[in-house]
């Protein structure tokens, strides 16, 4: 009997180190992955020009660090076109400065000098300019589709559209990568893809009819919406500025 229950005895400690070998592996397997996705990552914004900054990975969800504000957008195009990559977001930067408070005084305030008017804008030829202009138009107006499918939405191919004059009136060194994007629905990552290319090309080819060069326009898909997401910024599409 007092085998027995020495033998009992060891039955917890034996379960106990068969999870704490399981966690390991499980962790050295996730690291190795997130290393592995860290290194493509990289290497792709090395091939693309983007030197600074950092990749940094939590499972298969990139965040990139230090990346200069103008090359944000572009770069997490880069990354999220990376095999494996499940999502890619902008982290840290330094915010706007403000300015310090102006002592009070008693005195009557002035007049305010007479303002002229402001000189008129012209649109802007470099690539940074350009993908800064790109930016502002679709965080006001995004790209959107009707839910699984590449069929634009009446407020979608208007802001394509109205595009269309900024990439005819750049210079002929510029290209433009249109990334699609999709929110969660049936068939899995490779259906995911597929749609999102498809809204790419749908695009493409408003642009096409719009007078835009062709050879100036490549049409790419992505299948890294979040788990769980299904708002109308995931039926939508990403544009990024390249030097040919």
């Amino acid at each position: 009997m007092s085998g027995a229950r020495g033998w009992f005895r060891l039955i917890p400690v034996a379960v106990l180190v068969t999870a704490l070998l399981a966690g390991l592996a499980t962790w050295l397997r996730a690291d190795g992955i997130e290393a592995d996705l860290a290194g493509r990552a990289r290497s792709a914004l090395d091939s693309a020009g983007i030197r600074g900054g950092e990749v940094r990975f939590s499972g298969r969800q990139a965040t990139l660090e230090g990346v200069p504000a103008e090359q944000s957008g572009r770069a997490l195009g880069i990354v999220q076109g990376v095999e494996g990559v499940e999502s890619a977001q902008a982290s840290g930067g330094a915010g706007p400065a403000t300015s310090p408070p102006m002592p009070s005084t008693s005195a009557a305030p002035s007049s305010p000098p007479p303002s002229s008017p402001a000189p008129p804008s012209t649109p802007p030829t470099d690539r940074a300019g350009i993908q800064a202009e790109l930016d502002r138009k679709l965080a006001d107006t995004p790209i959107t589709f009707e839910p699984d499918s590449a069929r634009l939405t009446d407020e979608g191919e208007k802001a394509a559209r109205e595009l269309a004059p900024l990439f005819r009136d750049a210079p002929n060194s510029l290209r433009y990568r249109i990334t699609g994007h999709v929110a969660d629905g049936p068939g899995g990552r490779s259906a995911a893809r597929k749609l999102s290319r498809n809204r790419a090309l749908t695009v493409v080819r408003l642009l096409i009819r719009e007078d835009v060069p062709a050879d100036r326009l490549l049409a790419l898909g992505t299948s890294t919406t979040p788990e769980g997401s299904g708002s109308d910024d995931d039926r939508r599409v990403e544009i990024t500025v390249e030097q040919r």
